[in-house]
C-alpha cells in the first residue's frame, strides 16, 4: 500500500500528482494487467526477441 505524507499547506492536486507518479513506478498496474492471463514461457521469449530485433531493425535504420 502506498503512503503518501500530505505537507502542511500543499494542494491537494500536487499530492494527487505524486501518488500517480509513485503509482506508475511501482508498476502495479503493469503486474496485474500482466496476470490476467497466463503466457507460456515459450510465447514470452518469442515476443521478447521479437522485440528486440524490431528495436535493433530501428537502432540500425538511424545510424544509416
Amino acid at each position: 500500500m502506498l503512503i503518501i505524507p500530505i505537507k502542511e499547506g500543499e494542494n491537494i492536486d500536487r499530492a494527487l500528482k505524486r501518488f500517480k507518479r509513485k503509482f506508475d513506478r511501482t508498476g502495479t498496474m503493469r503486474q496485474l494487467r500482466s496476470r490476467q492471463q497466463f503466457t507460456k514461457p515459450s510465447v514470452r521469449k518469442r515476443e521478447q526477441l521479437q522485440k528486440a530485433q524490431y528495436i535493433q531493425h530501428l537502432r540500425d535504420q538511424e545510424d544509416i
